[in-house]
Parts: C-alpha cells; structure tokens; sequence
C-alpha cells in the first residue's frame, strides 16, 4: 500500500485560531454529516470493512420507528432484523459482539442501536448463501463497504445477491469511524497502568477530546501507521507486513491451531523465554553501557538452534514466542515513528488486539520505558470495527 495524504483546509493549527476545538469538531460533523433526503434510505443499514483475515460488519438497528413506518415495513426486514439482533453466534464462525453494541447512536438522521458483528473472510461464501436464504437482497441493493475485500468480492456480490458495493476509503473511512466512536462512547479510549505488574495493572480511562496530533497503528492481518492532525488531515507514514495475519500463519504452523482465538489461549499459557534469546543469556545479565535490562529479547526465537532446547519446548511457548516477536517488532515501529513526527499519543487498534490483553501490555510498557514516560500507548474499546463504521457514515444510498 502506498502512502497517501489526505488534507483539506482546515489544519490544527487554524483551527484553534478561529476557536475551534478539533476534538469536536468531528462529534459535531458525526451528528449532521447528513441530509435529511437520506434518513429515507431503505433499511436495512449495513458497513462492512472485508479485511484479508477477518471480515467486520456493522449493523444499524432504527428505534425511531413511526407507526406508519412500522405498518409499512416488510416482513423480510422483521425477519433479517430479529435474526441479526436475537443471536449472537451466527453459524460456526459468525459472532456478535454484544458486549460492544452501541445504544441511543444517531446516524444519517435516525436514532438507533449499532451491532457489531465478525467472521473469517475465508467464510464469505456461507455470508453471501447466508444473505440469499434471508431475502436480504430484496431490500438491499447496495452496500457500503471498505477495505481489500471491498474489491475482491465485488463480482461476488453482484453474481450471487445482486448486490452493489459502495466502495470506501480504507484509511478514510478508518479514521472516521474512530473519530465518530470515540466522540459518541465516553468510554472508548484507555491506557493501561502498570502494565508489568499483574496484581496492579489496571486499564485506565484517557479523555480523548482534544487528540490532535496522534498516530494511529492499525494492526490488522498486516499494520498501517497514520499520522492523524485532523479529521480530514492524516497520511500514512509506514506499516509492516508483519502483523496479526503473520502471528495466526506462524501459530497455525508450528503449533497446529486453526483459529486466532486458540493461538491466544496457547499463547496465554506459553513462556517465550524458552524460546527467545535475552540479553542475559548474552551478556549474563543488564548490558549496562546502553540500558538494556537483562530480560529483554535479544534475538527472537534465538534458542531454537539447539536441538536439545527445541525438544523442551511446547506449544504454548511457541505461541507466546510469535506473539511477543511480532508485538515488539510493531511497537519497535511505532516508537520510531512517534519520535520521528514528533508526536507523544500513539493509538494502537484493530482486531488483532480483541482478546490479547498479552500485546497490549507489552506495547504498554514498551511504549513507556523505551521512550521514558513520554510516549503514552493508547487503546480502543472497539479495535477493529472503525472501518465498517465509518464507511457507513459515509454512505449515501448510492454505489461509487
């Protein structure tokens, strides 16, 4: 992916000079971005960010219901609605994130709940069949939607559900989405205290409402990094290949898992030291001339040369072993880039964070010490649905 830059006129700078708080500008535009032609769209309303691991689909449920509305509704859309809104498992590998539902949101003029709901991209045919078997495409004839998937499944959609895809902006649609969240959930952003001690870590609430400038590390099944100064005003400043996709390639190899879910749960029972090399195992203890404390890797599965150590370790450590490399490797970038734009708020999102309090923690602390206090890591209640959600705001009615 190459890097982009999206700018308009309004900088922080002024911004704030015309009296302008940028934190809310963006609350402000998330509640009025719309005309009221478009609380006439058809329901049901669907956001759909398709990633290369995991496909993120926002559903947005209307309370504000008139009785005419309610008289004149189809019993399709009663359907699809009690379907997606009673369940919380949709299949094998559908899952509703009912502890992220958002009530009493407003969007494109109408009042109501966002659902939050996730399965493997690998399983989009079962979503299309899934989609035909409930009438969806009868009332549906556009989708909005973002991310690499958005392009792939195109023709997908259109042969199977004769459904358009209203194509969004990954990274616009990114940070719309956070923005909107993070202004609408008072509860959205935190930091982690503590976070190398288990008996007083705790997470902690962060006031994000005057966030310019901050840097944005999107990990998903690869990692972007954004440099945000404004609702409209970011580029993207580096990324890594080696992301969440990497860490369930590698689990999935060496320890024979088959989903993100179990290599968490192995990795959570898993000792990486067995597996890494530390600076004591170098130096036989601190390396004192440059600050590296003694536990720190040194060299990522650095003990794996020895036969004898190979036949010692488990699955659990193998686990734990890829999760730390591939955490410390984007923590290591994330820093490099902070320090480079100048910046000291880093958030870190997307879904290779949903349950892995191990990562976070470590970027926690990484973020701290490396760089003495002045960097502070940053987290999301809603890691990596921001995409869907923002491409939802955008939508129109119409296909790009």
């Amino acid at each position: 992916m190459s890097p982009q830059n999206h700018k308009n006129n309004l900088t922080p700078k002024n911004m704030e000079s015309n009296g302008y708080s940028t934190g809310k500008i963006m609350a402000k535009e998330a509640r009025n971005h719309s005309s009221p032609c478009e609380s006439m769209d058809s329901m049901p309303w669907f956001g759909m960010d398709i990633g290369g691991t995991l496909c993120k689909l926002v559903y947005f449920e209307p309370k504000d219901i008139t009785r005419d509305e309610a008289n004149a509704e189809v019993e399709t859309l009663k359907n699809i609605r009690r379907y997606l809104t009673k369940n919380s498992a949709y299949g094998k590998t559908g899952h509703r994130d009912t502890h992220l539902q958002m009530n009493n949101v407003r969007i494109r003029g109408r009042q109501g709940t966002l659902h939050f709901i996730r399965f493997p991209t690998s399983e989009m045919g079962n979503f299309l069949a899934l989609a035909k078997s409930k009438g969806m495409a009868n009332l549906v004839t556009t989708v909005c939607a973002t991310g690499g998937g958005a392009f792939k499944f195109e023709d997908n959609f259109k042969k199977e559900v004769n459904m358009n895809l209203a194509k969004f902006d990954e990274l616009h649609s990114l940070i719309r989405g956070m923005l909107y969240i993070e202004t609408t959930n008072p509860h959205e952003c935190y930091y982690w205290s503590n976070p190398t001690d288990n008996s007083k870590c705790q997470k902690v609430p962060y006031d994000f409402s005057e966030p310019y400038p901050f840097l944005l590390v999107n990990i998903g099944s690869g990692v972007s990094i954004l440099a945000v100064y404004g609702p409209e005003n970011f580029k993207r400043i580096s990324g890594t290949s080696l992301g969440g996709g990497t860490f369930l390639g590698l689990c999935c190899l060496l320890t024979g898992c088959n989903t993100f879910e179990e290599a968490i749960e192995l990795a959570t029972g898993g000792d990486n030291t067995k597996v890494d090399k530390l600076v004591k195992d170098i130096y036989g203890g601190d390396y004192g001339p440059f600050g590296l404390p003694g536990d720190l890797v040194a060299s990522s599965f650095g003990q794996m040369n020895s036969k004898d150590r190979r036949n010692t370790v488990t699955k659990e450590d193998l686990a734990r072993a890829t999760l730390v490399t591939i955490t410390n490797n984007i923590g290591s970038i994330a820093r490099m880039c902070a320090v480079n734009e100048k910046i000291e708020r880093v958030v870190f999102a997307g879904n290779f964070l949903r349950v892995n309090p191990i990562s976070m923690k470590l970027l926690a602390y990484a973020m701290d010490y490396w760089s003495k206090g002045t960097l502070k890591a940053l987290f999301l209640e809603h890691e990596g649905y921001f995409g869907a959600v923002g491409c939802l705001l955008q939508f129109n009615g119409e296909s790009s």
